[in-house]
């Protein structure tokens, strides 16, 4: 897996809306946050537009990214927000200079399409917080400087407390994942995900009990969840009815589909579309350990 190269100060970090919109002041602080860290910030026409639930029309949209990628200048995209619309255009993306010259993809939610077509590359991305993480003040910074760790090289390395249904085990492999509802709408796609020897994580917000599960199913039926090295589950939030609607929660469906007693799980691990949200590097190998004392995930 092809790692894009560590900023440095003065570095340009692109900042683009490829689906949902955001308002221009919803991004001033993150825009602030990066040049205090040294480095020099541009906006996409997309940051600040709007199109119906969209920044801009599926042809502004691809373009705007389209020019991020090609600008050599341009040595990381963050992705201002996730929402819905990379799947709409990322068909017309042309990614030959992208893959002549890497450079760090951020975010989470609807970009995980964006991901899992870089990994397809075999080129290294960043699942991690977008812009509105860096309104959070004092209460988002550790997750913010877990983006920051990675930009500048720095190995990360999570410690989080025991779960009483996790499953403990060990495992080196390449992460890979990001959210439930986007890697299920992939299978069958160019795009779908690789995840036989790999950890895979997943995380989502605002679904029912019984979508959830649909969606593991699809995984389950796909045969992503059978040759997995680990399985990590993230914060699943602002669910729409409670887990008795259905007779299961996520800890049950998740047993219910990984019969796998030889693999690490773990459950309401920090990576979640509200906080807390480490950033990750998608497609590196790392470690990861789960034991009665909690679960570590370090870069290996």
């Amino acid at each position: 897996m092809i790692q894009p190269s560590h900023l440095k100060q003065g570095d340009l970090i692109g900042m683009v809306c490829p689906a949902g919109a955001i308002p221009l002041e919803r991004v001033q602080t993150c825009v602030q946050t990066l040049e205090a860290w040294g480095y020099k910030v541009v906006l996409g026409k997309t940051v600040g537009s709007k199109h119906y639930t969209f920044s801009g029309t599926d042809a502004q949209r691809a373009e705007d990214l389209q020019t991020m990628l090609d600008n050599p200048d341009v040595k990381a995209i963050l992705c201002a927000r996730g929402g819905y619309g990379l799947s709409k255009i990322i068909d017309q993306i042309n990614f030959s200079k992208f893959i002549d010259q890497p450079k760090w993809v951020i975010g989470f939610s609807d970009i995980t399409v964006l991901h899992a077509a870089i990994h397809q590359l075999g080129i290294a991305s960043i699942h991690g917080p977008m812009a509105a993480a860096f309104n959070k003040g004092v209460e988002g910074a550790p997750y913010i400087q877990s983006e920051k760790d990675i930009l500048e090289g720095r190995a990360t390395h999570f410690k989080v407390g025991p779960h009483v249904s996790n499953q403990n085990g060990i495992a080196t492999a390449p992460l890979v994942g990001g959210n439930l509802c986007l890697i299920a709408h992939l299978v069958g796609s160019k795009y779908s995900l690789e995840t036989k020897g790999k950890i895979l994580f997943l995380e989502d917000t605002t679904e029912h009990h019984y979508n959830l599960d649909r969606m593991l199913i699809q995984l389950k039926n796909a045969g992503m969840l059978s040759e997995i090295k680990g399985l990590i589950m993230g914060g699943f939030t602002s669910l729409k009815d409670e887990w008795t609607d259905i007779g299961q929660d996520i800890v049950s469906m998740v047993q219910s589909y990984v019969l796998d007693k030889s693999i690490p799980i773990a459950f309401d691990f920090p990576i979640s579309h509200e906080l807390p949200n480490y950033a990750v590097k998608q497609g590196v190998n790392y470690t990861f350990e789960v034991s009665s004392e909690g679960t570590i995930l370090r870069e290996a």
